[in-house]
């Protein structure tokens, strides 16, 4: 069954293609950019484009700045404090990579 306003659509289509709204496109003629993930294509473009990462990206970034953290801490209790965290985040990096794939 088609859309009930397929024929009102398709009236503003060949409307706007007669007054030349599709001429002169940026890339025209060009074939489409590749994709790797058709089936998501979508919903990659907007979180690329609002900034949204996997959640072991974001994970990654916080284990790099416990690493950070690591380095600049002289107190061996406050080094293990942050080793146990480290180790913990790692853990949650490899489960987030898995349910990534």
């Amino acid at each position: 069954m088609d859309h009930p306003l397929i024929d009102l659509i398709t009236a503003r289509i060949r409307a706007a293609e007669a007054e030349g709204a599709f001429d002169n496109l940026p890339g025209a003629g060009k074939p489409l950019p590749p994709c790797d993930d058709p089936e998501n294509a979508l919903i990659n473009r907007l979180m690329k484009e609002n900034g949204a990462a996997p959640e072991f990206v974001s994970l990654s970034r916080e284990l790099a700045r416990l690493r950070e953290e690591l380095r600049a801490e002289d107190d061996r209790t406050k080094r293990r404090e942050i080793m146990k965290e480290m180790s913990m985040m790692e853990a949650r990096i490899d489960i987030a990579r898995k349910a990534a794939r």
